[in-house]
């Protein structure tokens, strides 16, 4: 990912927590997010970052975004560890974001990360489903997610890597 594509990724996690999280999350806080600011947040993380996460963009054949991924090491609270974390996965509601979390996964694989972990909304049904036929599964922890003065559960999947 360049700074050129922080449009682009912007819209496309905007319209993404719209599509995913409806019902899921206060609609005021969804429908008050912002592309431009965004845009602007992915610039500056993208200007500050230290290298350790890394982000990636995905084309579609006629050249537009088929998606972002951004993965690093796993963050416990500041601490990092040697396990790997997809950050962020968001693809248009209509595509399907197998080959680009494969892709996160191979390259934690070959940074030597152990497991890889994300966080998912404990009500976010379809999500799940998608991670778990990827591999991932449950492992128990669960954290309060703070957004617009709710509470929203998520829970933590792993899933091992192998060399």
């Amino acid at each position: 990912m360049t700074a050129g594509d922080s449009d682009e990724v912007a819209a496309t996690r905007v319209r993404g927590w719209r599509h995913a999280y409806r019902g899921l999350m206060p609609q005021a806080y969804l429908d008050g997010m912002d592309v431009a600011a965004e845009a602007e947040r992915q610039r500056a993380r993208l200007a500050a970052g230290d290298g350790s996460v890394v982000n990636l963009v995905a084309e579609a054949e006629d050249g537009s975004l088929a998606g972002w991924a951004a993965y690093g090491p796993y963050r416990d609270g500041e601490a990092r560890t040697g396990d790997g974390e997809l950050y962020a996965l968001y693809l248009p509601p209509e595509r399907i974001g197998r080959t680009l979390l494969t892709e996160v996964t191979a390259r934690c694989t070959v940074a030597g990360h152990p497991r890889m972990l994300l966080w998912v909304l404990k009500e976010n049904a379809r999500a799940r489903r998608f991670y778990e036929a990827a591999g991932f599964t449950p492992d128990g922890t669960e954290e309060p997610f703070e957004v617009a003065g709710a509470t929203v559960p998520e829970v933590r999947y792993a899933r091992a890597l192998t060399g």
